[in-house]
């Protein structure tokens, strides 16, 4: 049964993690901490993988939902999602145009 952003507000924090599945490999993790963080599990070249989209609220549910499906997109391109995410970040955002005064 898919996730309800009624349910999740509900979740309590319990003495072992948690991890409640939503579909397509797409999760929420609840540590004993409390917070409560979206997650995704994936195979690539047969291997498990974990990707991470931020925590709830922040990334809401329909967010997380389109984070999947972008992760799928990629996969069925047979880019691994993970790299893609690890490269994009060690590039950093672009610089911004400068305007030159004569």
């Amino acid at each position: 049964m898919p996730l309800t952003d009624t349910h999740i507000r509900s979740l309590k924090p319990e003495a072992k993690p948690r991890k409640y599945f939503d579909g397509g490999g797409l999760f929420l993790y609840v540590p004993p901490t409390g917070s409560k963080l979206w997650r995704m599990s994936y195979r690539f070249d047969g291997k498990c993988k974990l990707l991470s989209f931020g925590d709830y609220p922040t990334i809401s549910l329909k967010d997380a939902r389109a984070k999947r499906e972008e992760a799928k997109g990629l996969l069925a391109k047979g880019i691994d999602p993970a790299e893609q995410k690890k490269n994009a970040r060690e590039q950093g955002p672009l610089p911004s145009a400068t305007v030159l005064r004569i």
